[in-house]
């Protein structure tokens, strides 16, 4: 029992740590944004790696979740004949949590483990401490352009989701059937600029943490090709969870008791 509770502690004072560590480099990052020095080129990189380059993953998960919620739906509703609010509930479903988690969970994996790794690297081969020998502030200089390209590039993607994985729900239900007015007419009745916007800030939201965990993780690196192995794994388990918090307590906030 005792050995237990002291696991438990020694979970709970890392978690803890972790986290203060975490909101600690935010504070001080966004401190000294404004007069931050980034070089442009850098910034672009990144909204290369972000964006550009997962637009086939998103685009390939979010039409299948598109088409995955039409079959789950349609038949539901053709029995109690509202068939005529498919196109809207699926744009919907899309817009206000499907498209903002996915593309989430998708940049995290795919970019947030890239970026600990990188950083985590230039940690244990005393790169940063290189930048520190020059005058720059090794946070700011490293974290700002990643920072920065998530919180432009995640909206986009978001955005792109959106659009796919309404286009796959409607490839199901035109193939069973439904005519495409219907389907596009119920989008105009269920969905206006507010859910979109509220989609849009959660992935503003997302790119902020998958980006400044991936940071955090990263400069905390140690012990070599182990240490940086682990950092990975750390940065894209702390991501999707706090996605997923996130994304309860906004659609609570955004959406909660809205019809």
């Amino acid at each position: 029992m005792v050995k237990w509770l002291e696991t438990l502690g020694k979970a709970t004072a890392s978690f803890l740590d972790l986290l203060g560590w975490i909101a600690s480099l935010a504070f001080h990052v966004l401190v000294h944004l404004p007069r931050a020095r980034v070089d442009l080129r850098s910034i672009t990189d990144q909204m290369e790696r972000v964006g550009v380059q997962s637009v086939f993953m998103v685009s390939v998960i979010s039409a299948f979740t598109g088409m995955v919620m039409a079959v789950q739906t349609l038949d539901q509703f053709m029995r109690f004949g509202a068939s005529g609010y498919i196109g809207g509930v699926i744009a919907l479903s899309m817009i206000r949590e499907m498209s903002p988690v996915l593309t989430g969970i998708v940049v995290a994996g795919r970019v947030g483990s890239s970026m600990a790794a990188e950083i985590g690297t230039m940690r244990v081969t005393e790169q940063l401490d290189a930048l520190r020998a020059f005058g720059l502030d090794e946070y700011v200089f490293v974290g700002v352009p990643r920072i920065l390209a998530s919180l432009v590039m995640l909206p986009i993607l978001t955005i792109f989701s959106m659009t796919v994985g309404t286009l796959g729900g409607y490839l199901y239900v035109a193939f069973r059937g439904i005519h495409p007015l219907i389907f596009k007419d119920s989008i105009k009745l269920l969905v206006d600029v507010y859910d979109i916007n509220g989609g849009l800030l959660k992935s503003l939201v997302y790119g902020f943490v998958i980006s400044i965990v991936a940071c955090a993780c990263g400069f905390r690196a140690e012990g070599g090709a182990k240490g940086v192995g682990e950092t990975t794994t750390l940065a894209v388990v702390w991501s999707n969870m706090l996605i997923l918090i996130l994304n309860y307590m906004l659609s609570t906030l955004l959406f909660g008791g809205r019809v």
